[in-house]
């Protein structure tokens, strides 16, 4: 697995980069988000490390240009502890984030987690591989979802999302258990949650304000309509 870490500050990227390459990994790294993004597109990347704050590119135009090409695992390494900050992040593609100062464990654990999710995701039973209901598609092995016959962007996160809910249609999942099941682990922030099932409204909803297939059980939790022909 190759694993990219975009930060400018040199002694974190060291101490980083020793550590996951004691885990197997192979590391990339950069520090600014010019030389990051030309590494993005020269070499094979399964996760990325981006920092908020880098010089020439700054993390969240990163993020969202990654992201207008591809759905690789994106975790934000931020040194604001700041709510906005955050969300604006995963509202650009970010699937994960961490405040920095940060327990390097706590972070190799993320990336495994999203690795694995990832992973699992590719090993689906044939029947479950395809999943059509009204105009919306996904496919489990490639990753991709269509509205209409047009291949919808979305993060990888925003990906298992929809794949869930289309799986089990007509059942109503509480922002806790799609945390669970999504960020492989227990929930501490849901509005996180929040913000996904917002983005995925605004990409397949003709009215996100007036969602037709990703309802909302009111009190409970998010639910894909099941009765849609």
């Amino acid at each position: 697995m190759n694993i990219l870490i975009v930060d400018d500050e040199q002694a974190l990227v060291k101490g980083l980069k020793k550590s996951l390459t004691k885990e197997g990994y192979n590391v990339f790294t950069a520090y600014d988000g010019k030389e990051a993004l030309e590494l993005i597109n020269n070499e094979k990347i399964d996760c990325i490390l981006l920092d908020l704050m880098l010089p020439e590119i700054d993390g969240i135009t990163l993020c969202k240009k990654i992201r207008q090409t591809m759905d690789v695992p994106i975790i934000m390494l931020t040194a604001k502890d700041d709510y906005v900050d955050k969300i604006v992040g995963l509202e650009m593609g970010a699937d994960d984030y961490v405040t920095k100062p940060f327990h390097t464990k706590e972070l190799i654990a993320r990336i495994k987690a999203i690795l694995r999710r990832v992973n699992s995701m590719s090993v689906v039973k044939e029947e479950e591989d395809v999943i059509e209901v009204g105009a919306v598609k996904v496919c489990a092995s490639s990753r991709t979802a269509y509205l209409n016959g047009k291949e919808i962007p979305l993060t990888a996160k925003e990906f298992d999302i929809l794949y869930l809910l289309m799986k089990e249609r007509g059942k109503v999942f509480s922002r806790e258990m799609l945390y669970e099941l999504v960020w492989h682990e227990v929930s501490f922030d849901t509005r996180t949650v929040d913000v996904h099932i917002r983005k995925l409204r605004q990409k397949i909803e003709d009215d996100p304000a007036n969602p037709y297939y990703l309802k909302t059980k009111w009190g409970v939790g998010y639910y894909f309509r099941k009765d849609v022909i």
